[in-house]
This record gives structure tokens, C-alpha cells and sequence, in this order.
């Protein structure tokens, strides 16, 4: 009786961009299975990745996806974060593979046995498979911070040190999701005090806090949303089926105090009225919920919390 292997192929996306996450996936196809129009994912359309993605999420045995954010690159170099993003994707597979194919070169330090395959996503159906889920993954996470940061034009270049891009980055500055430690995103760093003298602070919060949200794997829908005369909510975003409304609260104090005590029953009725507003222009929605984020600014990082179903 011959027993099938497990061959797991892995490829990352992201390694070469100024701003946003190295994704990478681990996909694991039944011996003898092939899905027709799967190659290297830089050699496919958009739509068809699209598609050819759905299809390997139905098809594969297993299917692992590792991120690896902007902020953790800077602190271990693009290198050992792919490697990293490499091992949460391959963790992620049930059935665990027997052997992994890589695209490049070897994983060190990893308990799976896996070997390199130099031009693998060209090579090896299943490491081209991981190719597609590793780069439709970074693009729909792109395309969510083009919704937060339209000035630079993350849907169209990826982050990707473009010369649209590179224009974009001299004239608006760095934000949150740029690679700190890249050339040319060290050279145009903001300063907290510009951004409290150009009044920018508020703007800054709100999308820290939508950056989070799609770290959540939430689709944003819209910042900003003008429900007048009710005022406008922050940020409209998607958790599967639920449409969230968000509320956020930034600050530079050393305490931001209490969620409760940011949001008072005026500001409450508004929020509600505006909701109402957004859910009767979508009248396809059918469930919904009020969260709460706060930021403050200091010395570090931004503290940012989350309160999730913050008005009952």
C-alpha cells in the first residue's frame, strides 16, 4: 500500500515594497491535483488571481497564511520577517505537510523538513498556488489601506517604491504602514509635533485605529462617513457579515481616561442618528454594531485600545 505525502509549497508576497506587510502562504494540493491557470502569481492578471485564489481556497487540502507587519520588518529586517511569515503559514496547516517546498531558499530553524526551489513559483504547481494566496492576500490588504490613506496610492503600486509613489512620500511624508527602516521612508518621517501643529493629530488616530482593524481582517468601507446633520463616524468597516461603526478618541494626554467617559449621551444619540443614516442608504445590511477605539500619543508607540460592541 503506497501512503500519499503531504507536500506543502510556500511563497512569499512583499518583501520588496516600502509600506505595508510581507504575507506569505503555505498550500498543500492533493497528490496529482492541478487547477488550471495557476503559475507564478506576478505572471497573472488581477481579476484572474482573484478568481484563481477562491479556487485554491476550495480546492487545497490545507492553506496557511503568515503576516508579518511593517513595524516587526523594522525590528528584525525584511529577511528574518519573511522567514517568519513563512513559519505562521506553514503552522497553520492541517494536515501538517510531510515536506514543504520553498520557493528560494531553505527555511532555517523550521521543524518541518523543507528544501529550496529556485524559481519554485515557476516550477512547482503547488509552490505557484502559494504564490497566488500569498500575493491576493497583500493586495487586498493594499487596497483597505488606500481606503485609509488615499493620498498615496497604495491600490494602484502596492507600496511598491513606484516613482508615483516616491513623489507621494516626499510631498505627504511617511505614514504608519511605511517600512521605517527603508530607504527612502527614513529620509520623511513626521514629527509628533507637526502633526500637532498642522492639527493632523485626529486624522493620524483615526486611521492608527483602521490600520488595526484590517490587522483584524476587516474590510474598511469608508473613513469618514458625513451623515449631516448628525455629525460623521469615523471609521465603517466589515467583520464577515457585521458592518462595525467606529468611534475614535485621540489624544496626547499621559491618560485618555475611561471609554465611557469619551463618548456622553448627546454625542451617543448622534452617533445613533448617523448610523441609522448609513443602514438606510444600505438596506441590504443586516447586522450591525458601535465599537470604540482609543489612541494616545506620547513618548513610544501610540497606545491603542479597542472596545468592541461599546453601545448595546
Amino acid at each position: 500500500m503506497v501512503v500519499s505525502k503531504f507536500i506543502a509549497g510556500v511563497d512569499e508576497a512583499g518583501r520588496g515594497p516600502l509600506a505595508g506587510p510581507v504575507v506569505a502562504g503555505a498550500v498543500i494540493l492533493a497528490e496529482g491535483v492541478t487547477i488550471e491557470g495557476v503559475q507564478d502569481s506576478k505572471r497573472v492578471a488581477e481579476k484572474k488571481r482573484e478568481r484563481l485564489h477562491d479556487e485554491i481556497m476550495d480546492q487545497a487540502l490545507a492553506v496557511g497564511i503568515g503576516i508579518v507587519h511593517e513595524d516587526e520588518i523594522d525590528w528584525v529586517n525584511i529577511l528574518e520577517a519573511t522567514r517568519r511569515a513563512m513559519r505562521i503559514a506553514l503552522g497553520q496547516l492541517s494536515p501538517a505537510p510531510d515536506e514543504a517546498l520553498i520557493d528560494g531558499y531553505a527555511l532555517p530553524d523550521q521543524v518541518v523538513k523543507n528544501r529550496g526551489v529556485i524559481d519554485g513559483d515557476e516550477k512547482v504547481h503547488v509552490i505557484a498556488a502559494a504564490s497566488i494566496i500569498a500575493k491576493v492576500t497583500r493586495d487586498r490588504m493594499m487596497r483597505n489601506y488606500d481606503i485609509i490613506f488615499p493620498e498615496y496610492g497604495f491600490a494602484q503600486h502596492k507600496g511598491y517604491g513606484t516613482k508615483q509613489h516616491l513623489q507621494q512620500l516626499r510631498e505627504h511624508l511617511a505614514c504608519s504602514i511605511h517600512r521605517k527602516s527603508f530607504r527612502p521612508v527614513k529620509e520623511y518621517m513626521p514629527r509628533l509635533s507637526d502633526l500637532k501643529k498642522n492639527r493632523r493629530l485626529g486624522q493620524w488616530g483615526e486611521r492608527l485605529a483602521a490600520q488595526q482593524l484590517v490587522r483584524k481582517g476587516y474590510d474598511i468601507i469608508e473613513m469618514n462617513f458625513n451623515a449631516a446633520p448628525h455629525g460623521e463616524i469615523d471609521i465603517v468597516a466589515r467583520d464577515r457579515e457585521t458592518i462595525v461603526f467606529v468611534e475614535v478618541k485621540t489624544s496626547s494626554q499621559k491618560k485618555l481616561g475611561r471609554p465611557e467617559e469619551q463618548v456622553d449621551d448627546g454625542k451617543i444619540e448622534k452617533l445613533a442618528n448617523a448610523m441609522e443614516v448609513f443602514l438606510y442608504r444600505n438596506d441590504d445590511i443586516e447586522d450591525s454594531r458601535f465599537d470604540m477605539i482609543t489612541v494616545r500619543f506620547g513618548k513610544g508607540r501610540p497606545s491603542v485600545r479597542y472596545y468592541e460592541d461599546f453601545i448595546n
